[in-house]
């Protein structure tokens, strides 16, 4: 299988968010070359990122027959541009969880997802994935008195459902981070991190491998059916399959509505420094975990194997207002860490985080034969991976009962047109509150 060198900078992408510290430093990527022609397949995916190739290498591996069409390359999305955060768990808490889906599905839903962190992991050890994997724990981190007692509660719900959760104090937590301005936190065993394109990149290589074929540059501009098959079509090609699964997440688009109206793609951006003199990155992070934090607007930080220092947080949608937000996290990096502030900072980038409503993702029936996953709420690493492999059972023969995740049928966000009004005017509300403590 021949490579290819990755750009250092994100192709066809707006030059502000376009500055990836992940594509400068990826693996070499194998050959996905477009769709030409046509094939068939038992399933067709649409979207190369981590629910995609997971949903076809689980597919693969199943005896499948499964094409990946990839509008630009795989990973070029969210999945190759996140905090590599490796999260355990669903974003709302276990008794909640159980609380409104019932004991029976919800409490499939919460250990499920618990073990999503494990099921990356174990990915990477079984395939060789080469992606800087770091199982070292999850932790987060509480601002104030009032997030600090939610996270009182998040260790003890975990904890009763025997998750290697534990309470860190102001001084225990101080000293993982190598900060004092956190009140307290947790460390969440389970989780980790990574290099999110490289981890997709591996994915990718793994899925071609099983025997899956992954096509990027094949953006699928028609979707229709000819009796039970589907037929997907490109601009130079075609598949036709008996299932389709559609996992585009925050990029999802008019292919399939109303899909695109499940979700808000709010962007998340990153900064991250030149690598730093070793003293001062081993006083950052010595255990080099990659925390986030309980603010509104939300804090996620790290170390990378160079010894970079990464910062992310809530961007804009405009190029101004991206900027800005991308210099408020350099602030707030030395801020917090006073030790950075001789130091430059190579990288800023970002992408599509796509955000639901009630924070639960989605798998949903899109009609005969044809599924959808989407909506990780910022913590796509490990539940994407999870929910490729459901929708691969799926594709396989499992009945929707049978799943370890409900689904549902397509449901639409009210006013969706006016998001970004929305979302602007939240973050607004946000920013103040988190800036009062409260």
């Amino acid at each position: 299988m021949s490579g290819r060198e990755v750009p250092d900078m994100i192709a066809n992408e707006r030059p502000v968010i376009a500055d990836s510290l992940w594509s400068a430093t990826a693996n070499a990527a194998p050959d996905c070359p477009p769709l030409v022609g046509e094939v068939k397949a038992d399933v067709a995916i649409v979207g190369g990122g981590f629910t995609g190739l997971s949903a076809a290498l689980h597919a693969a591996e199943a005896g499948l027959s499964a094409v990946v069409l990839e509008a630009e390359s795989p990973g070029w999305g969210a999945s190759g541009r996140n905090g590599g955060q490796v999260d355990p768990g669903l974003y709302v808490d276990p008794d909640e969880v159980e609380a409104r889906f019932g004991p029976d599905i919800g409490a499939r839903m919460v250990d499920y997802m618990g073990r999503s962190a494990r099921m990356v992991f174990d990915l990477i050890e079984r395939h060789g994935i080469q992606c800087d994997a770091r199982p070292v724990g999850w932790i987060r981190a509480a601002h104030n008195a009032a997030t600090l007692r939610d996270i009182h509660g998040k260790v003890d719900q975990w904890q009763r459902r025997g998750a290697d959760l534990r309470f860190l104090d102001r001084d225990a937590l101080a000293r993982m981070l190598g900060t004092g301005v956190y009140a307290g936190g947790l460390i969440d065993m389970r989780g980790g991190n990574l290099h999110p394109l490289n981890y997709t990149i591996g994915l990718a290589e793994a899925a071609i491998r099983a025997g899956a074929a992954v096509h990027g540059q094949s953006r699928v501009v028609i979707a229709g059916q000819e009796g039970a098959t589907h037929v997907l079509r490109t601009s130079r090609g075609a598949v036709r399959a008996g299932r389709v699964l559609l996992c585009t997440n925050g990029y999802t688009d008019g292919l399939a509505p109303p899909l695109a109206q499940e979700v808000v793609p709010v962007r998340s951006v990153q900064v991250a420094t030149d690598p730093l003199p070793p003293e001062v990155a081993a006083s950052i992070l010595p255990g080099r975990q990659a925390p986030s934090d309980l603010r509104r607007l939300l804090l996620y930080f790290r170390m990378d194997a160079a010894g970079r220092f990464i910062m992310g947080g809530r961007g804009g949608y405009g190029d101004r207002v991206t900027r800005a937000r991308m210099e408020a996290l350099r602030r707030v990096s030395v801020k917090m860490y006073p030790q950075l502030a001789p130091f430059g900072w190579r990288h800023a980038w970002g992408g599509f985080v796509a955000v639901t409503p009630d924070h639960y993702p989605r798998l949903v029936r899109m009609g005969p034969g044809m599924m959808a996953g989407l909506g990780y709420n910022g913590r796509g690493v490990a539940q994407a991976t999870a929910m490729g492999k459901l929708m691969a059972e799926w594709a396989a023969g499992r009945p929707e009962a049978e799943l370890d995740f409900p689904v549902t049928d397509p449901q639409p966000i009210p006013f969706h047109g006016l998001r970004r009004l929305g979302v602007a005017a939240t973050v607004l509300k946000y920013r103040m509150l988190d800036g009062l403590g409260l």
